[in-house]
Formats: structure tokens, C-alpha cells, sequence
């Protein structure tokens, strides 16, 4: 029986503007099984990466709630939401997000050593390997190219087995070619460990990839898609 691992309900976020209240999202209902696959999709400004911050516990609604892996994440304190976070969910963000004094390997190590990891170093080195960096270990990311960043960056959102991997615009800073693989990369690793993954994308392609689809337009859900 498929177990719910995400949900949202009456989901809304408003911010202050120079016109007056701005509501990003609207009212947003959304439920997501344990291993699917989810691509929210809608043309830019229409809410999908602040639904992303929303879903993943980065950021509070104005109203609604989000309840992650049985956490209802508006009644934690930051330090609990930064726990869940840690224990339950990975990352994988358009601009890759590594720390440039580190390098490959201590970038994925990173976050297992902060959790207290015994075999960090191993696990990283691992990690590194599978996504095909297993002779870059000591390259800084200024060393690297943008598909080999991001693949670094990959390798650390899934060092601590996360439950659920959110992406935002994983592919948005490759060119078409480097973008497909890297695609190729994340959906394998997810179908391997048996993820929940949540990604924003603007490409059709990567979209399709995923078991279902929302639209987003003007900060509500519009529409829904199953692939082909």
C-alpha cells in the first residue's frame, strides 16, 4: 500500500510589495506517495520554487501546513525543521552550492560529518565514485567543469540516504548534452535507493521523466499530467 511521505494542505504564501500583499501561492492542496516522482512545472513567477522552500521546510507558509515524513513542519522550531531536514531530505539546486575552499571529497563528506558519520570519508568516496568523479577527489570545484559540479553535488544530496530529494532546475545551468546526463544520473540513484524525488523544471523532457506532473500558474495548481 503506497504510504504518503509528503503532503500539503491549503498551502499559501504572502509577502509584502510596493502595491500592497503579494500571494506567491494560493491555496494549495498536493499529496505525494513514497517513492513517486513529481515534476511541478509552470512558466517563471509562478511559484514553483517557492512551493519547492515551502514542501521541503527552507521556508513557513502564511497559511496551510506541509507535513514531511510524519513531521507537521509548522509546529517545529527552525532547529527541529533544520533536523528533519538533515535526517530526511537532499538537495539539489541549479546553481550547485559547493563550498569552494573544499574540495570533491570533502564537499560530500560535508554534511555526514556534521551529522556525526563514522565512515564519512568512505561513503563520500563512494558516492564520488558511482557518479563517475572517483579520480577527482581532490579537484576544487573551481577544477571542475558544471556537469562534474553538479555530479558532485548529487553525490552529496544523496550521502545520508535521504527519504525525499528535492531539485530545483537541476539541468538549468548545463548545456543540452551535459543536462541529459545528469538527468540520466539523478533518476538512476533515485530508482536505486528507492527515493521520493521532487523536482521544479522548465524542460518538457525532464518533466516527462517523472511519474506525475502539476502546472503551476499565478501561485495555484492548474492542471495535473500523468507521462505518456
Amino acid at each position: 500500500m503506497n504510504v504518503s511521505i509528503l503532503s500539503a494542505r491549503n498551502l499559501s504564501k504572502v509577502v509584502p510589495s510596493a502595491e500592497g500583499e503579494l500571494r506567491i501561492l494560493d491555496s494549495i492542496e498536493l499529496d505525494v506517495m513514497a517513492g513517486d516522482s513529481l515534476a511541478i512545472i509552470g512558466s517563471s513567477g509562478s511559484g514553483k520554487s517557492t512551493l519547492l522552500g515551502l514542501l521541503a521546510g527552507l521556508d513557513l507558509p502564511s497559511e496551510g501546513s506541509v507535513e514531511l515524513a510524519g513531521q507537521i513542519l509548522e509546529r517545529l522550531d527552525e532547529d527541529q525543521r533544520a533536523r528533519v531536514r538533515a535526517e530526511q531530505v537532499g538537495f539539489v539546486f541549479q546553481s550547485f552550492q559547493l563550498l569552494d575552499s573544499l574540495n570533491a571529497l570533502e564537499n560530500v563528506m560535508l554534511p555526514l560529518e556534521l551529522e556525526g558519520h563514522a565512515n564519512a570519508r568512505e561513503r563520500a568516496t563512494e558516492l564520488l565514485g558511482r557518479v563517475g568523479l572517483g579520480e577527482r577527489l581532490s579537484h576544487s570545484p573551481r577544477q571542475l567543469s558544471g556537469g562534474e559540479q553538479q555530479r558532485v553535488a548529487i553525490a552529496r544530496a544523496f550521502a545520508a540516504d535521504p527519504k525525499i530529494m528535492f531539485a530545483d532546475e537541476p539541468t538549468g545551468n548545463l548545456d543540452s548534452h551535459t543536462g541529459e546526463h545528469i538527468c540520466d544520473l539523478l533518476f538512476e540513484l533515485n530508482r536505486e535507493r528507492g527515493t521520493t524525488l521532487i523536482l521544479v523544471t522548465h524542460d518538457p523532457r525532464l518533466a516527462a521523466r517523472c511519474q506525475r506532473q502539476i502546472r503551476l500558474d499565478a501561485g495555484r495548481i492548474v492542471g495535473a499530467a500523468e507521462p505518456a
